[in-house]
């Protein structure tokens, strides 16, 4: 259900921007979303075509850009990005790992009609 409080946050942003640059409407929205982020697209996708009816946003399209996660090992100091499931680092085993990247969501950019 968080989801809602994020679509919520999108189109804020969103719209926000688009009033500044004296748009009359926004066509695309580019989002981010990292592999381990718990942000589920058909659910955000669901809970926009709702809150955004009536706005600036309203049948505006949604793009979401998956990033693979990158995780750092500790011990050996390779980077390595795992693939669908978590596991150790695969050049010594080791589970001393840093997250380096997919936790990432966030508004990329819009694009508008003037």
């Amino acid at each position: 259900m968080h989801e809602l409080s994020v679509t919520e946050s999108i189109l804020d942003i969103a719209t926000t921007h688009a009033i500044k640059a004296e748009a009359k409407k926004v066509s695309d929205i580019n989002i981010v979303i990292g592999q381990l982020s718990t942000i589920v697209d058909d659910s955000v996708q669901f809970y926009w075509d709702i809150i955004s009816k009536d706005t600036i946003c309203d049948s505006s399209q949604l793009h979401f850009e998956r990033r693979d996660a990158v995780f750092l090992c500790q011990d050996c100091n390779k980077e390595f990005t795992p693939g669908r499931e978590i596991k150790p680092c695969p050049n010594c085993g080791s589970i001393n790992l840093k997250i380096l990247s997919g936790e990432e969501f966030y508004l990329d950019s819009i694009e508008i009609v003037k």
